[in-house]
């Protein structure tokens, strides 16, 4: 299973997040996605990092492990 991290340099949330979902998720396969590296990216997610990025769906900061395991997951 692969997931999107939209993440940046320096985020303490960041890291927060990906280690929540490698335990959500025992062996995730966790895609960074440094938005600094698209103006684009830096526009829609500059307040909002980390999201999680799964089929479509958005899972934005906070979140916790049930929210990955039900709301992320929901439609697997």
């Amino acid at each position: 299973m692969q997931v999107e991290l939209l993440t940046t340099a320096g985020c303490h949330l960041c890291d927060q997040a990906e280690a929540l979902l490698c335990q959500a998720l025992p062996g995730v396969d966790i895609i960074k996605v440094d938005i600094a590296e698209e103006d684009a990216l830096i526009e829609q997610y500059g307040t909002l990092i980390p999201v999680v990025r799964y089929q479509g769906r958005e899972l934005r900061w906070p979140f916790g492990l049930l929210d990955v395991r039900e709301r992320l997951l929901a439609s697997r």
